[in-house]
């Protein structure tokens, strides 16, 4: 983590807007400075400010007593001691405080920390303090609530405000502090500031690997403790056993190729067998639908036979239509027969009863 710039304005002992660039000249190509200056110059308000933009918070604020009795503001408003809103300088209506920092991450971003009066003006009630995190590589703003943008810049930073202040930036009086820290808390400070945080790691992983490794190995030297070597005389007797096992294997091999040869015969004959009772229903099969065939067989052997007979057939057929024809005929014309003899009686009555 390095911090690029500082910049505020309105803030405690300072009037309007100031900045301060560690990385452009002067302070650029300066080893080592001081911030010095009178009693109110302005001193403690720059590291305010630091703290301000990254925290919410200071080391002045921390030491105020919080059951201390509210400090007056504007008409008959109070603000507690620990307000951070107590850092806006008398008699303006708004200020800020903003950092631009290097993250742990590599990436450079630029927290803000801003409070103003209603409307503005220096007669207003303080309003909620507002607070937001961009990454000035892509403009993006990190977090949306004052909460949330808190963790995601400790989370850039990798320390709590505590460890800031503890290692980072010390108080007035607070050096004593640092230094009579137990070892476990100066360790953590350090190893996170300096980086060696990721080293420890790796040592604790390797000492895990190592001494599963010495685990491993008494395993294996308890194991082989456990195994004594044979004697002449046994490994004798374990060759000779070996020789006539292999010569038993080379006998059973061969067995097994004689009775694999029987084995597909067998199968070969089975198979065979199969075929000819498949042959056989299907011979019974054909002998069944012969025999059930012959009845029909008969009838059109009968059929056959009267096949020169169809033409005088189809004659008298036509015949005995003609006949029916002319019957139809007769009987029609013996109607109409009928009805000329009634129709000419009728005449022969009409022609009476003229005359």
């Amino acid at each position: 983590m390095k911090i690029l710039a500082i910049r505020g304005k309105n803030l405690a002992s300072l009037t309007g807007e100031f900045e301060l660039h560690f990385y452009r000249e002067p302070l650029a190509s300066t080893g080592l400075f001081a911030i010095c200056g009178p009693t109110g110059a302005g001193k403690s308000t720059l590291l305010d400010a630091l703290c301000l933009a990254l925290y919410n918070n200071t080391p002045r604020l921390a030491r105020a007593s919080a059951r201390g009795v509210n400090l007056p503001d504007v008409g008959a408003e109070t603000v507690t001691p620990r307000d951070p809103g107590n850092l806006l300088r008398r008699g303006a209506g708004e200020g800020y405080a903003e950092v631009d920092f290097v993250g742990n991450d590599g990436a450079e971003y630029r927290a803000r920390w801003s409070v103003r009066r209603a409307r503005g003006k220096i007669t207003g009630k303080l309003q909620n303090i507002e607070m937001s995190l961009l990454r000035l590589a892509d403009a993006q703003s990190l977090g949306g609530s004052k909460s949330e943008v808190q963790r995601e810049i400790e989370q850039r930073l990798g320390l709590s405000f505590e460890q800031f202040t503890r290692a980072v930036l010390l108080a007035q009086n607070e050096f004593a502090a640092f230094l009579k820290a137990d070892d476990d808390e100066r360790a953590t400070l350090l190893e996170t500031l300096t980086g060696l945080d990721a080293y420890t790691g790796i040592s604790i992983r390797a000492f895990e690997r190592a001494k599963a490794e010495q685990a491993e190995l008494k395993r294996l030297q308890d194991q082989l403790a456990g195994q004594q070597p044979l004697t002449a005389e046994a490994r004798a007797a374990l060759e000779r056993e070996r020789v006539i096992a292999q010569s038993e294997t080379a006998t059973l091999e061969q067995r097994k190729g004689e009775l694999d040869l029987r084995l597909r015969w067998h199968e070969t004959w089975e198979k065979l067998q199969q075929a000819e009772r498949q042959a056989r229903e299907a011979v019974e099969r054909a002998r069944a639908a012969r025999e059930t065939a012959t009845a029909r067989q008969a009838c059109f052997s009968r059929i056959e036979a009267v096949q020169d007979a169809r033409p005088k057939i189809d004659a008298v057929d036509r015949t005995a239509g003609e006949i029916a024809r002319n019957r139809q005929a007769v009987f029609n014309a013996e109607e109409q027969l009928d009805e000329a003899r009634r129709q000419r009686r009728q005449a022969d009555e009409a022609l009476a009863q003229a005359a």
